[in-house]
C-alpha cells in the first residue's frame, strides 16, 4: 500500500484546504487496492468520515438511471432510435423556442422528434433551470419539491418548449429524469422500486435509496456550502432530500455510501457482472461508453476547462483523446460526477473502478479534485 501514500496526502490536502471530509476507494482486477477516509461527516458533531457514511449523489444518480434504462433496452422493450412519444405521448409534436432576426422570441414546431437516445445523450432540447435560455427560465418556475412523482414531472416538462431541435445540440438538463419516467412506463414499477429490485438488491447495495430510512439518518453526512467565512451547512440545497419530498428523480435524487456506489462502479468496469449478478451485457456497456456526439455537440459539451479530451456516451463522459486532455488513463474510461463533488470512473481495460465522495457546494469548487485524483491513481497502478 506504500505506493498509495501520496493519495493519502492528496486527500488530506483536500481537507486541510477547507473540505469537511472525503472518502475514496479504488478496485483493480477485483482487488481493493486503496480505501481512505478523511475529515468529518459533520464538523459540529466532530463525527468522522467512516465506511458507512451516507452521501448525496446529486448527478452521479444519472449513471445509475442510464444503466437501469439500458437493462430494459437489453430486454427488447425499446430501441434507442425510437421516438420518445411512442412511450410518453406528451412529447409528441414538441415546440421549440426560436429567436427572430430582430431578437423577438417565438415558438414553432420542432423539426425533429425526441428519440430515446436523445435523453441518454442530453441532446433532447430539455434543459435544467437557469436564465441563459427561455427554456431554462420556464423550467425554473417548476418546484421539484412539490411534484409528486417523475411521471408528473415528465408531463410538466413536455409542456415547455425545447431549447433547440432534438438531436442538433448538447445541453445538460433533465433528460435523465425523463428516462426515469420511461423506466416506469416500460417496467410497470415505480422508478425507485425498479432500481431496488433489479439493480440494488442484486448488487448488495443496501444503503442506496431516494429516501433515507429513519434508523440510518445518523449516518448521513452534512451538506456544506463554502461561504466567505468558511463552511456552512447548506439547508437550502438539502431540502430536496427531506422526507416530505416524494419525487424520485433520475437526474440527482439518490443517496449512497462509498461501498455501495463502489460495487455499482466495479460492475460497470467488469463488463456488467459482479459476484455472479449480471446487470448488463459487456457489449451494451461498450455502447454506453462510446462517444455519441458529433463535432457541434462536442463543442457544446467541452466548454473551456471542463472535460478536455472527453466525449459523451449514453449518460457518461467518455475519454477519447489522452493528449488533448492531458490524461494518463485509458481511452474508453467513463463516468460522471455530482454537484457536491462526488466523482466516479470505470475503466474496462484495467478492470479499474474509482469512487470519490464528499459533500460541498457550489460545484465550481469541486471540478478539479476528480482530475487530480484520477492522475494520482493511474500513476499508482
Amino acid at each position: 500500500m506504500g505506493k498509495f501514500n501520496h493519495i493519502d496526502t492528496l486527500l488530506q490536502k483536500f481537507v486541510d484546504n477547507g473540505l469537511a471530509g472525503c472518502a475514496c476507494s479504488v478496485v483493480h482486477h477485483g482487488e481493493t487496492i486503496y480505501e481512505g477516509y478523511f475529515g468529518y461527516a459533520d464538523l459540529a458533531e466532530k463525527r468522522p468520515t467512516e465506511p458507512d457514511t451516507i452521501y448525496r449523489l446529486h448527478s452521479m444518480t444519472k449513471v445509475i438511471t442510464c444503466t437501469a434504462a439500458l437493462m430494459l433496452y437489453e430486454r427488447g422493450l425499446y430501441l434507442l432510435n425510437d421516438p420518445l412519444y411512442d412511450y410518453l405521448p406528451e412529447f409528441r409534436k414538441p415546440l421549440v423556442y426560436r429567436q427572430g432576426e430582430d431578437g423577438t422570441l417565438y415558438t414553432s414546431p420542432a423539426v425533429t422528434n425526441i428519440r430515446i437516445k436523445d435523453l441518454f445523450m442530453m441532446t433532447s432540447g430539455l434543459t435544467m433551470y437557469g436564465d441563459r435560455t427561455e427554456t431554462e427560465r420556464q423550467v425554473a418556475k417548476l418546484s421539484l419539491k412539490e411534484i409528486p412523482d417523475v411521471r408528473t414531472m415528465a408531463k410538466m416538462l413536455a409542456e415547455i418548449p425545447l431549447a433547440f431541435d432534438p438531436g442538433t445540440r448538447w445541453h445538460y438538463g433533465f433528460s435523465h429524469d425523463v428516462l426515469g419516467a420511461l423506466i416506469e412506463v416500460l417496467s410497470g414499477k415505480s422508478f425507485g422500486q425498479f432500481l431496488k429490485e433489479e439493480l440494488f438488491e442484486p448488487l448488495g447495495m443496501n444503503d442506496t435509496f431516494f429516501r433515507i430510512p429513519g434508523d440510518k439518518k445518523y449516518r448521513l453526512s452534512t451538506l456544506y456550502a463554502l461561504k466567505d467565512d468558511g463552511l456552512t451547512p447548506d439547508f437550502d440545497n438539502d431540502a430536496f432530500y427531506q422526507s416530505d419530498v416524494t419525487i424520485e428523480c433520475g437526474g440527482h435524487g439518490l443517496l449512497s455510501t462509498l461501498s455501495d456506489y463502489g460495487r455499482f462502479t466495479q460492475m460497470l468496469a467488469c463488463g456488467g457482472e459482479l459476484d455472479g449478478a449480471r446487470i448488463l451485457g459487456r457489449k451494451t456497456i461498450e455502447l454506453m461508453a462510446t462517444n455519441h456526439l458529433d463535432a457541434r455537440q462536442l463543442s457544446d459539451m467541452q466548454v473551456p476547462g471542463t472535460w478536455p479530451g472527453y466525449g459523451y456516451g449514453l449518460g457518461v463522459r467518455v475519454m477519447m483523446d489522452r493528449a488533448k486532455g492531458g490524461i494518463n488513463g485509458s481511452p474508453g474510461e467513463f463516468g460522471w460526477g455530482g454537484a457536491a463533488g462526488t466523482w466516479m470512473a470505470a475503466d474496462p481495460d484495467e478492470e479499474l473502478s474509482i469512487v470519490y465522495m464528499q459533500g460541498l457546494l457550489p460545484k465550481e469548487y469541486n471540478e478539479i479534485r476528480g482530475h487530480k485524483l484520477r492522475a494520482a491513481i493511474y500513476g499508482a497502478i
